[in-house]
């Protein structure tokens, strides 16, 4: 088993991108019964939850000197998933996936305003395919009165990728993946624990709502884990360029499942959006 495991290598991205389909499609289904950052909370908690007894068998890993640095990334990645979360119950689910997927073109940015680098041509001419793609995609949201939710995707694609700026400074740091993705599920489920009891508390949950919030948390660790091992055995370009299979899957999903369709412009824009992405990872090597 371990070695078929190993042979999967970039494959794993694969893995990564159903799983990440699949939390996105039980998180919009959620969005009518449960406010958004409750559905959060249970996300991160579960994934706190299924690391936590790993982490005590060495707990000197945990202590850290840049606790700073991991609330950034922590901060910057609770609000991604909560933007998320909510243009998920509001569009339709491959457009909010697609918005979020945007963080590549953030990413970039960070690195010319807050490292002084700069662009080389085919990162600049990802740029402007992801601009192109945005307003593509955002074009039938807008049309259709839904400006915020749209604006708000957006907003996760933005802080998104702030937060995998943040995830390279702690690895230049010398804080391990393990170390970097258990904080970030402890402090994102205190964020998360404050924040919903402020607006309020909790809404119980029957059995149904309680498996499917068991799957968003179970299937956002899953693909977590997934990820880390197909950066770690596969091909990182390739690895990378697998990654956007979760708005294609999304897509399915939601077509199949919440009989979704989408306009020709989002269409045009997803694929855009993907070129982007796949462009600035070529251009970033």
């Amino acid at each position: 088993m371990q070695q078929w495991f190993a042979r999967l290598g970039s494959g794993w991205m694969v893995v990564a991108a159903v799983f990440f389909a699949l939390m996105s499609f039980f998180a919009a289904r959620l969005g009518g019964h449960f406010d958004s950052f409750e559905v959060l909370f249970y996300r991160t908690l579960v994934g706190f939850l299924l690391l936590l007894p790993g982490m005590l068998r060495n707990p000197r890993q945990l202590l850290t000197p840049h606790l700073g640095a991991h609330a950034k990334r922590s901060m910057m990645g609770y609000l991604s998933m909560a933007m998320l979360f909510y243009a998920l119950t509001h569009l339709p689910l491959a457009t909010a996936v697609t918005l979020n997927y945007t963080s590549s073109l953030s990413f970039a940015v960070c690195f010319v305003l807050l490292r002084g680098e700069r662009l080389s041509p085919p990162v600049l001419l990802a740029l402007l395919l992801g601009l192109a793609g945005i307003s593509f995609i955002l074009r039938p949201t807008f049309d259709a009165g839904q400006w915020l939710p749209g604006l708000i995707g957006l907003g996760s694609g933005l802080c998104a990728g702030l937060a995998v700026f943040h995830v390279r400074e702690l690895g230049e740091l010398g804080e391990a993946p393990s170390v970097i993705v258990f904080w970030f599920f402890l402090l994102a489920s205190l964020f998360g624990l404050a924040i919903v009891l402020l607006r309020g508390g909790f809404a119980l949950p029957d059995l149904p709502s309680l498996l499917q919030l068991l799957a968003v948390g179970l299937f956002g660790l899953g693909g977590q884990l997934a990820m880390t091992r197909a950066y770690k055995e596969g091909r990182k370009y390739l690895v990378s360029s697998l990654s956007y299979l979760t708005v294609v899957f999304s897509a399915l999903l939601g077509v199949l499942f919440q009989g979704q369709t989408l306009a020709a412009s989002a269409l045009i824009g997803m694929a855009l959006i993907v070129a982007c992405g796949l462009l600035a990872i070529r251009g970033g090597r």
